[in-house]
């Protein structure tokens, strides 16, 4: 808009100068703000990931040191020996104290059927368990009625906090006793000190036992009351720590979860690479297995720093436009008052002129919009194929990132076997028992013939696709991805029921994409079923004609009738927000045009939902290419 100041007084100028100028700054930092905060919630959300995971791997490490003890003839017979020699009490301490070295813990030791310390790997030492009576202890008492334990605490001997491990050691008739492997996490927490951005883990009771920050170790997330304290105190869980408050100020609810919260200042100031006082986008996750809480807080003094750079600048661009505007406009007032007389003297001639140029412009114009409009069409048509193929590519690394957990649990327990097997193997083999020995490595074998096959399933299902179409079993392609949902199988108590012919039939697609559309569809069909009392997953082909049909059923709730006609739209997704952008079926729809054929959904006449796939069958003379 521009302004005449001959007919505008100077104080609404002024006004509408200001108003325009606090407007464009005030917009921009709320908008900035918005943005910053968001790329702080993302970039929190990977480092929450980051942090669980390195803890959770730190602790599966020995997660199955107690239950191996269980397999040493000599800690057996320890503890079902009434009057244990002291020959017999020193040959364990021993062997306690090499696996306590070769491990890294902080201490292994093994307690009897009343919780008295019978073998540690501290024995050396004056302060040593042995002895001791550790009845009280939770890990005991959750090993002897639940087989294992998991707890936190600080040693009452040594005041050491740590993470406790524990197993319940029996022969074929009873319970012997309990075997303890304690763990300490300070390397972790030494790592934690030079990241970006503080970070701490809660125990179920809201104590700190796990911080970036040393200062917070052992405070609470909220105040205590006087009961809790008193038994705290009682179990000697934290050795009677001061367990005060944090003092984090809850600010305000974020989307996903996320919180904006304030920390207080701490006196004297802590030295740190990184804020541990201020406001914080606070985001927390539960950790696996752990009655355990991750926390991380994302310091947002940059993001408000930017936000108000960009206000500053874009208040002085307003205020600059502004200025321009008046100026542009009163030269231009002048100009038209000397332009006057010329326009008149030359009216006809420019008139004519611009005919001549404008039917020039406007054939060239045409022309050029053509050219650009083919070239446009051309290129628009290769991005959209390469998106195609980047987006096939996406949804297979998302099936890989859903399966990442369950592929590190299914090769945790081959390693932890391995370990165990060869250790037992070598001292099979030292005490002359080859056949024994033998034994162990055939499991070895196996084991690691196990692994190579899941890692190879992997690597093949994350390359990319030649989109060739070629004769492809389609019992291999039903066994391939239920291979790589073997994890959730397990975890969701699902038994697959497989219906294929007995003989061969070969679809005519690209076998890496229609594992993908199954790996989606059975994927979904799992997510369907979460909570019901009886799921079940049903898988079937036959041959109709001169095509394949492919059914995938759950035994789920259905699909709901408003939800079916909208079902391959893209980014239409029926589960909670975070857990899926609505593109699986839509891009698995695309996949299966591209072979040919088609994908639908309806509800099971007899419950559940089923998806159809219909694909064409492999010309005869390719069916054994």
């Amino acid at each position: 808009m521009l302004f005449r100041p001959r007919l505008l007084h100077l104080p609404a100028l002024l006004l509408i100068f200001a108003a325009l100028t606090a407007g464009a700054a005030l917009l921009t930092f709320r908008y900035s703000l918005m943005l910053g905060l968001a790329d702080l919630q993302a970039t929190g959300s990977h480092r929450l990931n980051l942090y669980a995971t390195s803890l959770e791997r730190e602790i599966d490490k020995y997660a199955y040191f107690p239950t191996t003890l269980g397999l040493e003839r000599d800690v057996l017979q320890l503890l079902a020996t009434p009057n244990p020699g002291l020959a017999q009490v020193e040959q364990v301490n021993n062997y306690l104290e090499q696996l306590n070295e070769r491990a890294g813990s902080l201490s292994i030791y093994i307690l009897d059927r009343k919780g008295k310390v019978m073998a540690s790997s501290n024995w050396r030492r004056a302060d040593s368990f042995i002895g001791e009576d550790l009845s009280f202890r939770p890990y005991f008492r959750e090993a002897m009625d639940k087989g294992s334990g998991r707890f936190f605490g600080i040693g009452t001997t040594r005041g050491e906090p740590g993470y406790y491990l524990s197993s319940a050691l029996a022969d074929h008739q009873e319970t012997l006793g309990v075997a303890v492997v304690k763990v300490g996490l300070k390397q972790l927490e030494k790592s934690w000190s030079t990241v970006e951005a503080p970070a701490l883990v809660s125990d179920e009771n809201g104590v700190v036992i796990l911080a970036s920050v040393p200062g917070w170790k052992f405070t609470t997330l909220k105040p205590l009351d006087d009961a809790s304290r008193r038994a705290f105190d009682n179990s000697l869980q934290y050795n009677r720590q001061a367990l005060n408050p944090l003092g984090v100020v809850e600010l305000a609810d974020l989307e996903h979860g996320a919180r904006l919260v304030r920390l207080p200042r701490t006196e004297p100031k802590m030295v740190s690479v990184f804020p541990v006082a201020g406001e914080f986008v606070a985001q927390t996750q539960p950790l696996p297995g752990t009655p355990w809480n991750i926390t991380v807080f994302s310091p947002q003094e940059q993001v408000r720093r930017n936000a108000a750079d960009r206000a500053g600048i874009a208040g002085a661009g307003a205020a600059f436009l502004f200025i321009l505007a008046v100026m542009l406009n009163e030269r231009r007032r002048h100009l038209k008052d000397r332009l006057a007389a010329q326009e008149a003297l030359q009216k006809a001639n420019d008139e004519l002129e611009r005919k001549v140029a404008e039917r020039t412009a406007d054939l060239s114009s045409a022309n050029e919009q053509l050219q650009q409009e083919v070239a446009e069409r051309i290129q628009a048509e290769r991005t959209l194929r390469a998106a195609q193929e980047e987006l096939v590519q996406a949804g297979k690394l998302a099936v890989i990132g859903q399966l990442a957990a369950g592929v590190a649990h299914e090769l945790n327990q081959p390693l932890a076997a391995l370990r165990t097997l060869s250790g037992n193997a070598r001292k099979f083999l030292a005490r002359g028992n080859q056949e024994t020995a033998s034994s162990n490595l055939e499991r070895i074998d196996d084991l690691v013939d196990r692994m190579g096959e899941l890692t190879a399933q992997l690597k093949s299902f994350a390359r990319k696709s030649t989109g060739t179409p070629r004769p492809v079993p389609v019992r291999r392609a039903v066994e391939n991805a239920l291979f790589l949902l073997e994890q959730r199988l397990k975890q969701a108590r699902v038994v697959a029921c497989i219906d294929l012919p007995e003989k061969d039939l070969n679809a005519w697609c690209d076998p890496n994409r229609l594992e993908q559309v199954l790996v989606n569809l059975a994927g979904n069909a799992l997510d369907a079923m979460e909570g019901q009392p009886e799921p079940g997953l049903e898988i079937s082909a036959r041959r109709a004609g001169d095509r394949v049909q492919i059914q995938v059923r759950d035994r789920g709730p259905g699909i709901p009738t408003e939800v079916l006609s909208r079902l391959f739209e893209p980014f239409f997704t029926t589960k909670e927000a975070g857990s899926g952008l609505g593109l699986g079926l839509a891009i698995s729809a695309g996949i299966v045009a591209d072979f040919g054929g088609t994908l639908s959904g309806d509800n099971h006449p007899d419950g559940g939902a089923v998806f159809t796939l219909d694909i064409p069958v492999a010309p005869e003379d390719k069916q054994h290419d």
